[in-house]
């Protein structure tokens, strides 16, 4: 082999090298930047998944919580209702008390 021969394949291998190490560098970038995409993709994933967790655990919270107080308005009404026949009960116990000792009071002046 000649001198220009080898200097020829030592300046081919070297266009070679570069060529090699700027495709190198590009594949290195795509992967950088499809790495960046489906970590931002799924952390978007994440985000939405516990968004929609978080959303169905409060709609599971305010069914739970409304059960709870629809079942307490009712023990409650229940309870006034029971209270409010009892006052009517003693209203008319007042009523003819406060007659009788009125009439006492008449009967004792005359």
């Amino acid at each position: 082999m000649s001198r220009t021969d080898i200097l020829t394949e030592i300046k081919k291998a070297e266009a070679d090298a570069d060529a090699k190490v700027a495709q190198a560098e590009v594949d290195r970038k795509t992967a950088i930047a499809e790495a960046r995409r489906d970590s931002v993709k799924k952390i978007q994933d994440a985000e939405a998944q516990m968004r929609s967790s978080y959303e169905s655990a409060i709609a599971d919270e305010k069914a739970k919580l409304g059960t709870e107080r629809d079942a307490l308005l009712a023990k409650s009404k229940a309870v006034a209702d029971g209270i409010e026949a009892k006052s009517d009960a003693k209203v008319k116990e007042v009523k003819d008390f406060l007659n009788k000792e009125f009439e006492r009071t008449l009967n004792v002046t005359s």
